[in-house]
């Protein structure tokens, strides 16, 4: 293979990680450097307090400074655009964070200091406007990973601004990488050209989330932070707290869950839109059995958090891929997982077979999901025999390494 010289644009890159975006990025670039190839990562400028230019552990990081033009935009943006209201902020914040991206990428790197890139690769619509102008001032080939979808994370109600972005990069990219073939056959259903789009899995590293890892003491106190007696179950949802990801489908669940098993106790694990969590679990009567924190926790706490649990649970009813199943499965956790609609899950996790790693359920119905919880606390030899399983497969299937090669294998083809 060639070593390649690779453009990488994307919105967030460590240190600062807000979701599963960063934590590809941050492994892929690893993966890339140590295939022996250039990677030059174009990233957002969080509080602009972050160097604009560094080596990261191999990796040439830029963040360009950006300023606040977001009282300007509604004098001449689309309607849609106006709406956001507070959110322009946000929207100001990467449309800087691109256009001045794109042009040091290309008067910089590429004319001043002759650098010779042979792939650009854009990360989502948060990344998309670079990729557009790189489009236009060059010939080099660009490639748009898709995610998820402006139509997907908010039910078809979402912003026409962004849906424009997501097709004119779709339209213009050399070749577009999905996650998932779920999503890529709602990617084809939208009108995107079958033929562009190819499928890359994301990936673990299970030498870093392993159970032999753990010490024990450190799993009890994580129990005992939460009051989990040492003879209950422990349930763990890991995720960003909004409709997507089910939580609120999850603690409808566990009163069917608590009338066979009373002695189980879920722990959710996240920040987002849906606070009042404690307030469902006060009606439903199930407060006691319930612990819920608020953080995004470091990637290490979070292991410890899988170590310390039973049965994790991730019923999303919009999850392109979905890091957080390879993490608990690489941890040698049993999987309850959404498996209905555009969801990746149903094709980390096997439902059935000698090779069964966990269930497959319904997000949109508490009823199934506390059915899956029910089969996996049954029988716990058996949910021992599911995380084995589950292990083996992230190891076979979804490694970063293979994330990498596959992917590097795609922008060969286009060379």
């Amino acid at each position: 293979m060639n070593i390649l010289r690779i453009g990488f644009f994307v919105y967030e890159y460590p240190p600062a990680i807000v979701g599963g975006l960063g934590t590809y990025a941050e492994n892929v670039t690893q993966e890339y450097i140590a295939l022996g190839h250039d990677v030059s990562v174009f990233t957002l400028n969080f509080g602009g307090t972050l160097k604009t230019r560094e080596i990261v552990r191999g990796v040439e990081v830029h963040r360009p400074l950006i300023a606040d033009a977001s009282n300007v935009f509604p004098f001449f943006v689309v309607d849609d655009l106006k709406r956001w209201g507070t959110n322009i902020k946000f929207f100001n914040d990467i449309f800087m964070y691109n256009i001045l991206s794109a042009t040091k990428f290309i008067n910089g790197l590429i004319k001043k200091e002759k650098y010779h890139f042979d792939i650009v690769c854009v990360h989502d619509w948060l990344s998309s406007i670079s990729g557009l102008i790189i489009k236009n001032e060059t010939k080099i080939p660009v490639v748009f990973h898709t995610h998820s979808t402006e139509w997907g994370r908010s039910e078809g109600q979402g912003s026409e601004v962004v849906s424009h972005f997501e097709d004119a990069m779709a339209q213009k990219s050399d070749r577009i990488i999905t996650v998932s073939f779920a999503m890529k056959q709602d990617l084809v259903r939208h009108g995107w050209e079958p033929s562009k789009v190819s499928v890359v899995w994301n990936g673990v590293d299970p030498e870093r989330y392993d159970m032999a890892k753990c010490d024990p003491e450190d799993v009890e106190a994580i129990r005992e932070k939460y009051g989990v007696p040492k003879d209950w179950s422990m349930l763990l949802f890991v995720g960003r707290l909004s409709w997507v990801k089910g939580a609120r489908n999850l603690l409808l669940a566990m009163p069917s869950v608590l009338k066979e098993f009373p002695n189980t106790k879920l722990v959710i694990l996240g920040k987002g839109d849906e606070q009042d969590i404690i307030e469902t679990a006060e009606r439903l009567n199930i407060k006691n059995n319930v612990a819920c924190r608020f953080d995004f926790v470091s990637e290490s706490e979070r292991i410890m958090h899988y170590a310390a649990s039973d049965v994790c649970i991730f019923p999303s009813v919009y999850e392109p891929f979905g890091i957080v199943s390879l993490e608990a499965m690489a941890m040698e956790k049993p999987v309850v997982v959404g498996a209905r609609g555009v969801v990746g899950f149903r094709e980390q996790v096997l439902s059935s077979g000698p090779d069964q790693n966990g269930v497959h359920v319904n997000g949109e119905d508490p009823a199934d999901i506390a059915w899956g919880i029910k089969e996996t606390l049954r029988n716990p030899e058996k949910a021992r025999n599911w995380g084995e399983n589950g292990r083996k497969r992230v190891i076979e299937y979804f490694t970063w390494r293979k994330v990498a090669d596959e992917t590097l294998k795609i922008y060969e083809s286009l060379l």
